[in-house]
């Protein structure tokens, strides 16, 4: 069963986008660019908003 974790390998800030591309099987960068496009296009808070959040409802990769 596939589950959702922060990434700890593909990670820039907090692993959060990088999960998401482990999880869906996307690149990342894809990702990030569009997580940008639409921060910029939403004024920025909204998108940092559910980011932060995102950081404390995902959890961490368990350690092998």
């Amino acid at each position: 069963m596939k589950r959702l974790y922060r990434s700890s390998d593909n990670k820039v800030f907090a692993g959060i986008l990088g999960g998401l591309g482990e999880y869906f099987d996307v690149d990342p960068v894809l990702l990030r660019l569009g997580f940008v496009f639409l921060l910029l296009a939403t004024a920025v808070i909204p998108g940092v908003i559910a980011y932060a959040a995102a950081v404390f409802i995902v959890p961490r990769k368990p350690a092998p």
